[in-house]
């Protein structure tokens, strides 16, 4: 899938060295909402570990991590992932984060609108679903300029890397909206 100078594609075994840097350089971003990305990436070689099993995931179609990748540097410039998979429905939940080079600049935007016409076209999902934390503008305005709706708040739904409770909102968007 391709935009203006950016590529969205699985993640590989050969971006083990740019996704470490991309992810360490946001640790502090991430760590209270990407908590299994971030406890799972804290070395290079936690990060191995974490990139196979990943990739195992993908092979059982459990799972699926993509880059977003600038074509004019060839850096990771965010990551979209689909998890929660249930192919009894068919729908996922969807993940997304933007390195803060490229943050405030609406490349999110644009990759998770292409990225959700992908998931229904080619992978075949019924329905798309996301949650995020209340004060987190940013997710909820790219959900919304998505075309996704809100279904409700879940209290208490998410612990984050201090221990806090909080509650999430759940946002869905089917492949008819």
């Amino acid at each position: 899938m391709q935009f203006d100078n950016y590529n969205i594609r699985l993640l590989q075994n050969s971006d083990i060295d740019a996704y470490y840097k991309m992810v360490s350089k946001n640790r502090k971003r991430l760590e209270d909402f990407f908590t299994g990305t971030t406890s799972r990436t804290k070395t290079f070689e936690d990060t191995k570990v974490f990139l196979a099993e990943m990739l195992e995931r993908v092979n059982k179609r459990e799972y699926f991590p993509y880059i977003i990748e600038d074509t004019k540097t060839n850096t990771i410039a965010g990551f979209l992932d689909l998890k929660n998979v249930d192919w009894k429905i068919p729908k996922t939940e969807m993940g997304l984060y933007i390195d803060e080079d490229y943050a405030g600049k609406g490349i999110s935007t644009k990759a998770f609108i292409l990225f959700c016409k992908h998931c229904f076209k080619t992978q075949g999902f019924r329905k798309l679903f996301l949650r995020t934390h209340p004060e987190n503008y940013s997710a909820r305005k790219i959900a919304e300029k998505a075309g996704f709706r809100i279904e409700g708040t879940i209290r208490c739904d998410y612990k984050t890397t201090s221990g806090k409770l909080v509650d999430l909102i759940y946002y869905g968007k089917l492949n008819d909206d």
